[in-house]
């Protein structure tokens, strides 16, 4: 009972039944107090404890759901050397669309040399995701990479020349060539370079685990390494690598899981809501 009642007194979120989460998307735990030597772990996955970017007196923590979860109750587990705390989040599957496209063959079942280059950017592109920086350049909500019209959303399942491969991992928004593509919030440009699948591509490392990803450029404006600051032009949309017309694909990794971009930018954005003003 000592127990329950402590950890009550340093968790600011409700202990008592299980929040519905929708596979793909993030969920935000605040934290009041937190000991430390508090650890916060998602199924196998470790999840960093950071600062509330405008309350000094908090520290958040974000979840990113897999899509590929089975829906079903999941537990955050905070644990610390006195103990430890589950939290139930119901997962659920959501109601994301079904979508055909059609593309080039080569793009749905590549040769054995194309299949050896997109093993090696996957590979790449893994560890840049993997990599966890503690510093963090985001301080301020993220913004939209584009004002335009979202052609598809996340999570769409999706069928190439009538193949089912794979579900949207990022949210696409109408662009015809040559369209100015901004930076999602500040940070540091880990890669920028054509790819098989993403064609002329930029990532760009937020910190804390947080990357935002800008496919299918026909024009790349930034190099690795630059720093980055909000609003800066990246490049140039386009319809370069697996595309059946121009477009941005636009995408967040949170600690090396894809979740619903837009959906994270939301729940990032609340934080900031009611900040007391800049001094």
């Amino acid at each position: 009972m000592k127990l329950i009642i402590a950890l009550i007194t340093v968790l600011s979120f409700s202990l008592w039944g299980a929040d519905t989460v929708i596979k793909g998307t993030t969920k935000v735990l605040t934290f009041s107090k937190i000991p430390s030597d508090a650890r916060v772990t998602f199924g196998k996955k470790s999840i960093p404890i950071l600062r509330h970017p405008t309350d000094t007196s908090k520290y958040i923590a974000f979840i990113p759901v897999n899509y590929r979860s089975a829906p079903g109750i999941k537990q955050v587990v905070i644990s610390y050397d006195t103990g430890e705390k589950k939290v139930d989040l119901n997962i659920t599957s959501g109601h994301y669309k079904s979508e055909t496209i059609t593309v080039a063959p080569s793009k749905v079942t590549p040769n054995a040399q194309q299949r050896k280059r997109t093993a090696r950017e996957y590979q790449e592109a893994m560890k840049i995701y993997g990599t966890f920086h503690k510093k963090r350049y985001w301080n301020q909500p993220f913004i939209a990479p584009m004002h335009s019209h979202i052609t598809s959303s996340f999570g769409t399942a999706r069928m190439f020349n009538n193949t089912l491969k794979s579900y949207h991992s990022g949210t696409d928004f109408r662009a015809a060539v040559g369209t100015p593509v901004h930076a999602t919030n500040d940070g540091v440009v880990v890669l920028a370079k054509n790819r098989y699948y993403a064609g002329n591509s930029v990532v760009i490392d937020h910190g804390e685990g947080i990357y935002s990803c800008y496919y299918h450029l026909s024009d790349i404006r930034v190099k690795k390494g630059d720093v980055i600051t909000q609003g800066e032009t990246l490049g140039l949309s386009g319809m370069s690598g697996r595309v059946s017309g121009p477009h941005l694909h636009y995408a967040i990794m949170l600690n090396g899981v894809q979740v619903d971009p837009l959906h994270f930018h939301a729940q990032v954005n609340r934080l900031f809501e009611n900040a007391p003003p800049a001094q």
